[in-house]
């Protein structure tokens, strides 16, 4: 995408309701935040991560209950 581009898009953003313009800023705030953050996930994390959430949408993986993640944090003394 040229910087023309970008420029039009962001050019348009400004005719779009005042709501629409936050959340508009707000995304690209939390982009420019990202791009900040020294911690960044390996080409194997965002693979794993891609595989988890294919299990969760399949159903074949699940969140712990509140009783199992109970039981957890007893067995590691907190």
């Amino acid at each position: 995408m040229t910087k023309n581009q970008v420029k039009e898009i962001l050019d348009r953003v400004l005719t779009w309701p005042p709501k629409r313009q936050e959340d508009a800023a707000r995304v690209l705030s939390e982009m420019e935040a990202q791009d900040a953050s020294p911690y960044r996930l390996t080409d194997e994390q965002v693979a794993e991560i891609g595989r988890r959430r294919a299990d969760f949408a399949a159903g074949s993986e699940r969140y712990a209950t509140d009783e199992e993640m109970a039981a957890l944090w007893k067995k590691c003394g907190l």
